[in-house]
């Protein structure tokens, strides 16, 4: 089974404020991945190396479920086969917090949420996860 660091999810809730501190720390803009309107993600990379990658998400809708607690979050690890995975857990005796979807509906993109035993959640994500390409969000000035 092969797994990657894939990248670390912050919730943010002023994305140009946070992406100035981490410009500050030397990282860049990589990508964006447009969830729903008013939902998006920001990737923030080390030049040249997409392996120190932050994962800024950014949820201005009025979801009342959507947890906006700071430290809130998740690890997500690429692994190279998500269903071996999945029953490789569940053989272990262990739940997983969904099962394996496509975000926003994305046919290139299929990951599933395992909590560890301090409830930290674990993004695992099926095989690799190059940096989402979409286009910024009308009206963000970064």
């Amino acid at each position: 089974m092969s797994v990657r660091f894939s990248h670390a999810n912050l919730r943010v809730s002023d994305p140009a404020a946070s992406v100035s501190f981490y410009r500050s720390l030397g990282l860049e803009v990589t990508g964006c991945l447009q969830i729903a309107e008013g939902y998006y993600l920001l990737y923030v990379s080390a030049p040249g190396d997409p392996g120190v990658t932050i994962e800024l998400a950014v949820n201005g809708t009025t979801d009342p479920d959507y947890s906006r607690d700071p430290g809130t979050g998740h690890l997500a690890l690429a692994v190279g086969d998500l269903d071996a995975v999945v029953r490789s857990l569940r053989e272990d005796g262990i739940n997983l917090e969904s099962e394996p979807f496509h975000p926003a509906d994305r046919a290139e993109v299929r990951v599933c949420f395992a909590v560890d035993p301090d409830g930290h959640r674990i993004e695992l994500i099926d095989g690799e996860f190059p940096t989402p390409q979409d286009p910024l969000p009308a009206g963000l000035e970064l």
